[in-house]
Order: structure tokens, then sequence, then C-alpha cells
């Protein structure tokens, strides 16, 4: 039975034809079509690795080269105030039950390259004359649980596990962190199927405030609204863990958070629902307002209804905010990174660069690349624009997929490539646009 549901789902992949354009789902007012149902279109890109001096390619005016490679899959980057980069690698485990849904993702999972034993561990790599390429690399933290996000806060540097956000003791300069990790907050998490496994990590300006995206266990709310309690949202709390408190609600997967430049606004890039169709619904960013409801899992992109979940006659809705920029739908979209720095042509000063990984269920493969959105006074100011692509071949198999996005101390683009085990590094060449 398991093989017959997911060759139907493949067939659908196979049989769906020319997708809308996807164009349609990315900016301020996406165009929504109505939604349509039935089994999922299973269609990820079989992840085969980067060939030998093989890279991805940036517009012209700028050079790719391979930061670190030989990695164990990269999915998030922070960069220390001495330009040590820190390198999460981690990845999805198997889900434990779920029956033929459970199944299918475990095998879409697996063939799209995501599916391993977590290495569990961040890695320091150190360049130490800034000419792009890593002169030593070390066992910076080990041992974790799926660690993702990560923020240094004056002695401390904290480490967003899938479970938990803990701390340890940091000196400068140092390779590596001493000790057992101190856990400061724990976190929703469901043995055995924990669903969106992410969690992220930043703090506000002044260091009093930190902040951790917790996303959803199911895709729109499939095993009842009581196991999603503390979900999909962002918390924010005390250096020490304390006061920890629901900021925002209703972001179904909020991952790459960052804050816009010139302004205090914080913004996340949000994984949006499945199973409703090519176009449906778009994957977004937008900046988060403190108590602010963005409508999972009952309304999708503002008040547009999600009849798939009732509302509970005991739960009272505030009325959902809509987002402020669309980034396609299925694109998942995981690394947002504001670019405050002028390493690049000033028509990218202020911009937002966001990791696309790429979809699994969506009958024309969208994403798998880095895309650029100008901003004008803290908010999108234009279309989208291709960045970083390639990652598919001309087979359509994934030699790599973007996840994290960063900037080195030289003002250079980092992006974590989990398929392809790389951080690549994005210079300017000083010309072009």
């Amino acid at each position: 039975m398991k093989r017959l549901v997911i060759a139907c789902a493949l067939l659908l992949a196979a049989c769906a034809g020319e997708a809308p354009p996807v164009d349609v789902t990315y900016g301020a007012d996406p165009q929504l079509p109505a939604p349509s149902g039935g089994l999922p279109v299973v269609n990820p890109a079989t992840a085969v690795g980067w060939p030998d001096g093989a890279a991805p390619v940036a517009p012209s005016g700028f050079t790719v080269q391979r930061f670190a490679d030989g990695l164990d899959h990269p999915r998030w980057i922070y960069v220390l105030p001495n330009g040590d980069v820190l390198v999460a690698e981690s990845s999805t485990e198997a889900q434990q039950g779920g029956g033929i849904m459970g199944w299918i993702r475990n095998s879409v999972q697996r063939r799209a390259g995501a599916l391993s034993e977590s290495p569990d561990r961040i890695m320091l790599l150190r360049d130490t004359d800034r000419d792009g390429v890593v002169d030593a690399r070390h066992v910076f933290a080990e041992d974790l649980n799926q660690p993702f996000g990560m923020v240094l806060v004056g002695d401390y540097f904290y480490v967003a596990n899938t479970d938990a956000v803990v701390r340890f003791r940091y000196t400068p300069n140092s390779v590596r962190v001493p000790g057992r990790p101190e856990t400061i907050l724990e976190l929703p998490h469901n043995a055995g199927d924990n669903g969106h496994w992410t969690r992220n990590l930043i703090a506000n300006e002044a260091g009093a405030k930190l902040y951790v995206s917790v996303g959803s266990v199911s895709n729109a709310g499939d095993g009842g609204v009581a196991v999603e309690e503390g979900r999909a949202a962002i918390w924010e709390f005390n250096p020490d863990g304390s006061e920890a408190r629901i900021f925002a609600s209703g972001l179904r997967n909020p991952v790459g958070m960052d804050w816009a430049p010139g302004t205090s606004a914080l913004w996340v890039a949000v994984n949006e629902r499945d199973m409703l169709g090519d176009n449906l619904v778009p994957d977004y960013m937008t900046s988060v307002q403190d108590g602010g409801f963005y409508g999972w899992p009952y309304y999708y992109w503002g008040d547009n209804r999600d009849d798939r979940i009732d509302i509970p006659s005991n739960v009272r809705l505030q009325a959902p905010l809509t987002p402020d920029y669309a980034l396609g739908a299925h694109t998942a979209s995981l690394g947002l990174h504001f670019y405050a720095f002028d390493a690049f042509p000033e028509r990218y000063w202020n911009g937002a660069f966001v990791g696309q990984h790429g979809s699994w269920n969506r009958s024309e493969r969208v994403g798998y690349k880095v895309i650029f959105v100008p901003f004008s006074q803290g908010a999108p100011s234009g279309q989208p624009e291709d960045f970083l692509t390639g990652f598919l071949n001309e087979r359509g198999e994934a030699q790599g997929r973007p996840v994290g996005v960063a900037m080195d101390q030289t003002g250079a683009l980092l992006v974590a490539d989990d398929v392809g085990n790389i951080i690549w590094r994005v210079s300017s060449n000083g010309i072009g646009e």
C-alpha cells in the first residue's frame, strides 16, 4: 500500500505538466489561486553533490569560491566578532510513526539528501589572512541536539538545540567552548515526530532580549492544536532564560531572523503550508509585530481561510496579520540576512539575501537558489532577483541546497550548502552594477 501511494504521488508530479508562473507568488501583493487538494505532489530533486571544480553562479562582477568543504550537513552560519566563522552541522532525523504520510516524508527527505544521523556539532572556521580560504578548522562544540541558531551575548555563547536553548562561557579567540552547556530555556519538543526541528536564535542590539523561533509539528494542524502548544511561534526571553513569552504566533515554520538596517524591526523568513496546490501557500518574509498573529493554521496570507482545520469553539482568534513580502510557494525559504556593509555595489546595501532550500512538492521545482530583495527605508522596494544559482544541474538533480546566509569579516557573502557540504563565499570584484 505504501509503495502504491508513493507511486501515485510521483505519477502526479510527472503528469502535472507545466506549472503556473512562479513570479505570481512573489512580492507584496501575490496572486493567490483557489486551493486544490488531493494527494501531495512528490517531486524533490535527487541529491548528487558537486563535481570537482564546479560551483554556483553569481552575477557578473562577483567571484564564487569554496570557503570550506568536506563538512557534514552545514545548516547555519554565525560570524564571531574576531571574524571566526561558526557552522552548525545538523540534519533531519527519520520520523517515527505517522503512517503513510510519515513514510512518504522520510522517503522524500532521504532522496533530497536531508535525512541522516545528525552530526550535532558546531565547527569553527578561521581565515587568519582574510584571503577567503580557511586556514584552520576546529570542533567548537559537540554532543548537541540538532543545533541550529547561535548568538554571542556578553560572555556567553548561546545555541538553539531543537529541544532547548543552552549557553557556554566564551573567551575571545578561543577555538572551543569549555565543559557542558547550561540549559536556560526548554523548548516545545515532540519525541519521535518533532516536525519542523530547526530553532534559530537572535539577540537585540542591547543584548537584553533573545528571540528563538519554533516551527510547527505538522503541516496544517493535522494532529490537532494541542500538540502545537507553544509552536509556530517566536519566543522572547532574557539572557538567563527568565520571562520567556511568545512574542509572535501563527508562523508555521519561522527560521531566518535578522534586524532590518536602520530600524528596530525584527524580520523573519517563514515556510508556509503544503497540499493546497502548486502556487499555495507562498513562503514569505515579514517584519514581526510584538503580539502579532500571522494566521497559521486557520488562515494564510492574511484572512484567507484554510478550511482543512476547524477553529475550536473555545478559541477566540485575533485578526491575522498579512505578511510583508511573499517569497514564492514551496521555495523553502530559510536563510535571511540583511547586507549592512559596503563591500558589494551600492544597490545591494541594506537589502535582504534569502537562501531558498528548494521545493519537494511542486510539479515544477522552484527555489534551489539565493535571491536578493532590495530594501529602502526598512521595507522591500522591488522585485526579487536571482543572486546565486546553479544548484540544480541540467538533469534537475541537486548539486547543492542553500540554507543559512551570512557575511564574513571582509563583507563577502557566505552560504551554507547542506547537500554539497560546502560553505560558499561570494565576493565582489569591485566592478559591475
